[in-house]
């Protein structure tokens, strides 16, 4: 009997399809420029926000000038400080010498004022943003240290633990000693549990068409391909039935999931996408994402389910370091759609830089204009002009060197 049992078992194993496994699916990267331009669009941007932020760290908010300087390559700035603040006037204050002080600016104190008033207006969308972070985690906790290296991604204030945990003692118990600057060992964890915040983006987008048609569809992912991208038919086939599997709720327990299944590779997926939709900007630096890997369960190759998805995620190379982007959240021009509140506090930074930046390139076109003018006189009187406008940006790299404004704007571009 016993042979006759193993037999007939040797026999049901013979018809049991093979399972692909999910690691050998290979998709190759292709470069989107419009995805590209977004992030290289705020480069500026963020050169101009980690130069302020040294200056607001320091005491009383105000930081030598010298002793900014000598942080240049740890803020990455390709200029000399002192070359960026004048084209950036509005930025930071600088007082006279012996001994030039760097502080906020009267308009950059007005933006920290909106900053504040802007994150206590939206305290519950940020509070329910992080209690949804707990909830993805395995643990329901996590790392302070791991949420303050990611807060302005979220769009979470600098002194969350101060103006926001405390505010909401029904969702957030802090265990430990943070420190005065987020490095201790201490933990965020979550209270109690609320079924209201338990939807994905994915899951709330079915409830919104189910209240426009009256029939809820099945949630699952968005695919929007770029143009002339194709997959390989055996692609389209894996892609086609794994859609196909029910979608997997990044707020499930999953515990007992293969981690080769495709089932497995749906609640990443899910994961990931729901990162990604609480971020501000519907995109991430690959490495933060990855300081999450534990609470979330995230397999440490879990990047390359990035480029297995292409229809989903982006990967961006700009910048020398990895950024993925939600495709859905981006028209075909690289413009972001699905806004965040938090968006305006960025926009409302880059006009404060664009605000300085004109009146920099106004002085820059009065000068220019004066200067020819001496060049016209000096040609009748038969001398030579000092053709230096500003000493210091003769200095340092060649992004320091003096433009000719009209030049600049007969080729239509603008300076840095």
């Amino acid at each position: 009997m016993l042979l006759r049992a193993a037999a007939a078992a040797a026999h049901r194993l013979r018809f049991i399809p093979p399972v692909r496994c999910i690691s050998s699916l290979k998709v190759p990267w292709r470069r989107d420029a419009a995805l590209d331009a977004s992030i290289d669009r705020d480069r500026r941007f963020h050169q101009a926000s980690r130069l302020v932020r040294e200056v607001l760290l320091s005491p009383g908010r105000r930081l030598l000038l010298r002793y900014l300087s000598k942080r240049r390559q740890r803020i990455r700035l390709p200029v000399h400080v002192a070359t960026f603040l004048r084209r950036y006037p509005t930025l930071l204050s600088v007082s006279p010498p012996p001994d030039p002080v760097a502080s906020p600016s009267p308009q950059l104190a007005s933006f920290l004022e909106f900053a504040s008033r802007l994150q206590a207006t939206h305290s519950p969308l940020l509070a329910s943003r992080l209690a949804k972070l707990l909830m993805m985690s395995s643990t329901r906790a996590l790392p302070v240290a791991k949420i303050a290296a990611a807060k302005r991604v979220f769009g979470l204030p600098d002194d969350f633990l101060v103006s926001l945990v405390p505010r909401h003692p029904d969702l957030f118990r802090l265990v430990g000693v943070p420190g005065p600057d987020a490095s201790g060992d201490a933990f965020l964890e979550l209270t109690s549990w609320d079924d209201r915040l338990a939807k994905s983006a994915i899951e709330l987008r079915a409830d919104r068409e189910a209240d426009v048609v009256g029939i809820r569809p099945r949630p699952n992912f968005t695919v929007k391909l770029p143009k002339g991208f194709y997959l390989k038919k055996e692609m389209r086939e894996w892609v086609r039935d794994w859609l196909e599997l029910p979608y997997v709720s990044p707020y499930a327990d999953t515990f007992g999931l293969h981690p080769a299944s495709p089932e497995a590779e749906k609640r990443l997926i899910g994961v990931l996408h729901e990162v990604l939709s609480l971020s501000v900007e519907r995109r991430m630096a690959v490495p933060i994402i990855g300081k999450f890997c534990d609470e979330f369960r995230l397999s440490n190759a879990f990047s390359n389910a990035f480029t297995r998805h292409p229809g989903i995620f982006y990967v961006s190379l700009k910048g020398g370091i990895k950024t993925v982007i939600l495709r859905e959240a981006y028209d075909e021009n690289g413009e972001l759609v699905d806004r965040d509140p938090m968006i305006e506090l960025k926009e409302r930074f880059v006009a404060i830089m664009d605000e300085g930046h004109k009146k920099y390139l106004e002085e820059l076109r009065r000068r220019n204009e004066m200067l020819q003018k001496e060049r016209a006189n000096a040609i009748h009187r038969g001398a030579k002009v000092d053709t230096n406008i500003e000493e210091g940006d003769m200095e340092g790299s060649e992004e320091d060197e003096v433009y000719d404004y009209a030049q600049v704007e007969s080729e239509g571009r603008e300076p840095l």
